[in-house]
């Protein structure tokens, strides 16, 4: 009964949604599907998995079975999408063969909804933070800044490729400034080719769980495998975002770059585990003004090895280890963290927390995503997540440690409002 409630009118849903509506259904009806039907069950996970929208609310309503018309309405919806993940697109395809007749019949409608679904899509945030850093020895530091980014997606035609770029914009609210203006981060293309997904231009990098690189990358991506084990090879030319504008009189942009390889292999063996390895070499690094790297011989052949295991749907435990094996000091880096739940956007009310250790050399984390912890640090982090509304979610971090140079305590407060949409 309940999944006939979540589902039976998920045509008026659709019909809101843009899926025409017509009197075939009042001259030809269609017998109901039965109740005890696996199409239920799986028109709720493409529900869930937000590949059809339903009330406000997230939810179908309803008291009644649906008819055969109305379910391949919603399949027909479902088809038009071209941005499904691999284990939706297989639901999606069963439904289609269940109900073929159905959708031959609503076959020049099938077609309108492909052609005149939206092209480009845009997804972006809002982001308030503050990060107040203290230590024993050198200079505290506060930041107080307003983030702004904009990430479009433009469909290819049916290929199953997509144009892809992410617009940012800073403002530090104490000043009414902003040191940067509009950048554009990224700009690159995926999509499908001989049976793995390539990625080409200015690239998102986020890998080893983000312990080395949360920035991007101009080069080629590729990735092949299985849910089970997959494959990813990345080939370009790396340099950090920011380098202050400080670039030497003598050196180009070209010079306070590196050439970039890397492989990475993903090993996902069930819901619970999921396991890394990888490898990273950084070469061409010029030790006046590339990276801060303290290597010999101008390059950086970096090592990890990590993983997560959920021992429930409420408890996991993530860990990630890191070697610099050419660096000269401060050449490693791990991490582990117990999590606990997990902030869910769509679900006000919903919260998660962390409780964790993290040791990051130097000269092997480059431009890590943690915001506890900084480069050059270790100690103990926590962290704890809020949705206060649907996709408005606030964070707040802390680090209790030293700063491993000056062998000094240290510790950072991180705060954060985002608005996602």
């Amino acid at each position: 009964m309940l999944k006939k409630k979540l589902i039976t009118s998920a045509i008026t849903a659709s019909l809101m949604m843009g899926v025409a509506s017509t009197s075939f259904a009042a001259t030809n009806p269609f017998s109901d599907v039965p109740a005890d039907s696996w199409a239920y069950d799986a028109v709720t996970t493409l529900a869930n998995d937000g590949v059809i929208d339903g009330y406000p609310n997230g939810t179908y309503q309803g008291q009644n079975t649906m008819t055969r018309y109305e379910m391949a309405q919603i399949v027909a919806r479902a088809m038009a999408r071209t941005d499904l993940e691999k284990a939706d697109k297989v639901v999606v395809d069963k439904l289609a063969a269940e109900f073929a007749e159905e959708l031959d019949n609503l076959g020049v409608r099938v077609a309108d909804l492909e052609k005149k679904s939206d092209n480009v899509k845009w997804k972006g945030e809002l982001k308030y933070k503050y990060v107040q850093a203290n230590h024993d020895e050198g200079k505290d530091k506060r930041s107080n800044k307003l983030e702004f980014k904009l990430e479009p997606k433009a469909y290819i035609g049916n290929s199953g490729w997509t144009a892809n770029a992410k617009i940012e914009y800073t403002m530090y609210p104490e000043t009414d400034s902003n040191a940067d203006g509009v950048e554009v981060t990224r700009a690159y293309v995926e999509g499908p080719l001989f049976g793995s997904t390539v990625a080409a231009g200015h690239l998102p990098l986020d890998i080893c769980q983000g312990m080395i690189f949360d920035d991007e990358l101009s080069g080629v991506m590729v990735d092949f495998g299985s849910d089970v084990f997959n494959t990813n090879l990345t080939v370009g030319r790396y340099s950090e975002n920011d380098h202050d504008g400080k670039i030497p009189e003598d050196k180009t942009a070209k010079d306070i770059t590196a050439d970039y390889y890397g492989v990475q292999f993903d090993y996902t063996p069930n819901d619970n585990l999921a396991l890394n390895a990888g490898y990273i070499l950084l070469n061409g690094l010029d030790d006046s003004v590339d990276l801060d790297l303290d290597v010999d011989d101008n390059k950086a052949n970096l090592w990890y090895v990590g993983g997560k295991y959920n021992f429930d749907k409420n408890i996991a435990l993530v860990g990630q280890y890191l070697q610099n094996t050419d660096a000269n000091s401060y050449d490693k880096a791990g991490s582990v963290e117990l999590q606990y739940k997990g902030a869910d956007l769509k679900d006000a009310g919903s919260w998660g927390a962390y409780l964790g250790y993290r040791h990051l050399g130097e000269n092997v984390t480059i431009e890590t995503a943690y915001d506890d912890a900084d480069a050059g640090q270790k100690g103990l982090v926590a962290g704890i997540e809020y949705v206060f509304a649907q996709n408005l979610v606030g964070s707040l971090l802390y680090f209790d440690g030293k700063d491993m140079k000056t062998d000094t305590d240290a510790d950072t407060v991180y705060t954060s409002l985002k608005f996602k949409f």
